[in-house]
């Protein structure tokens, strides 16, 4: 079920600021496998808290909205997965991939 939009504003960016950090840290090629190799321990290195880190190891991506994380950065650990923007999107509107990007390709939704 789709959920409301965050405001990623200062509070919210402090709140995730570990997550957003382990996220970016993803842009290593070393970083992607020592991650790959031990994904707990990797986690271990960036002081989330445990439902950040619980979020992260269960790959849920709203959680990881709701617990401060940036799409920018959480967009790094769904690469790593071989996930596409649209599976986000899919996800976190309440739809399947293929669902979010026919809604994409005919010009999204209306709110008029």
């Amino acid at each position: 079920m789709p959920r409301d939009t965050y405001v990623f504003d200062i509070a919210h960016a402090q709140k995730g600021m570990a997550i957003n950090r382990l996220c970016a840290s993803l842009r290593s090629p070393a970083n992607r496998s020592a991650f790959q190799a031990d994904e707990s321990a990797y986690a271990d290195k960036f002081g989330l808290t445990a439902a950040q880190k619980t979020a992260i190891l269960d790959r849920d991506w709203t959680a990881m909205l709701e617990l401060g994380g940036s799409i920018f950065y959480i967009f790094k650990l769904a690469q790593l997965d071989q996930r596409s923007m649209q599976y986000l999107g899919g996800v976190f509107s309440g739809m399947t991939e293929q669902e979010f990007t026919l809604l994409m390709r005919s010009g999204g939704r209306s709110f008029g």
